[in-house]
């Protein structure tokens, strides 16, 4: 099996040396990038990276422009990000989030707990891809209304078109679509599809639900809202609610 590849987009270099050598430690191929410029150079270099580190104070390039950038293109679109920064603000954790970021530390960090953290996210991505293995036997395909996804492939349509969306939106949309009918608060949300910790703000939630909801188009009205509680698919494509709508 081949070693897991990181791509470190910072500027600080004693950081990135840091990072290298913590990341070799435990495993890991690293490529560092000190520019906007260069991490999207190399983020479409095969072999693609498994996962990137970004910051968003970059010399060139807004790390938050180059999240969008990322996301938009298609070689890139999948691959999970982690912003490391010293803005720590909520604001800037929630429009991290909602621009596709998976994760995002507050410098200064501990290097142990960041380690971990990347683990979590890469044993996400393949716990997911096991646990749709064991499900082939099972229907691979469901459809409710004009969403239809295909769990083992990782694929999703809306009205007939596909759509894209990254492993942890589409784990997001499955967990909800798999127990349609049902109410999940924020913090079970979070334990089930992030395996969070109880510290990890539930407005992560609220960020992925709308991007997603912005992604499935029309399709995006069968996420409800249960106001004060959590978030529910619909249980019915032909009776959704009014509170279908909104975060």
């Amino acid at each position: 099996m081949s070693l897991k590849l990181v791509l470190i987009v910072e500027d600080e270099r004693d950081l990135v040396k840091t990072l290298e050598y913590n990341l070799q430690r435990e495993g890991f191929q690293t490529r560092s990038a000190f520019t906007g410029v260069d991490a999207l150079r190399l983020a479409v270099e095969d072999p693609i990276p498994d996962l990137m580190i970004l910051d968003l104070m970059l010399p060139d390039i807004s790390g938050l422009e180059l999240c969008r950038e990322l996301r938009r293109t298609q070689t890139t679109r999948n691959i999970p990000i982690i912003i490391l920064t010293a803005r720590g603000e909520e604001i800037d954790r929630v429009v991290g989030f909602e621009l596709g970021a998976d994760d995002y530390v507050v410098k200064p960090f501990s290097v142990r707990e960041f380690m971990l953290r990347v683990k979590a996210i890469l044993r996400r991505g393949r716990s997911a891809d096991e646990a749709t293995a064991r499900k082939k036997a099972e229907n691979e395909k469901r459809v409710f209304g004009c969403l239809k996804v295909d769990v083992v492939a990782h694929r999703l349509w809306v009205d007939g078109q596909e759509l894209r969306l990254t492993a942890l939106e589409f784990i997001l949309l499955n967990t909800l679509l798999t127990r349609k009918g049902w109410v999940q608060t924020r913090e079970v949300l979070l334990s089930d599809v992030w395996g969070a910790n109880a510290d990890m703000s539930t407005r992560t939630v609220d960020a992925h639900i709308k991007r997603l909801r912005g992604k499935l188009g029309l399709a995006g009205r069968y996420i409800e809202t249960v106001r004060g509680v959590g978030y529910r698919f619909a249980s019915d494509e032909d009776a959704i609610g009014s509170d279908g709508g909104g975060v």
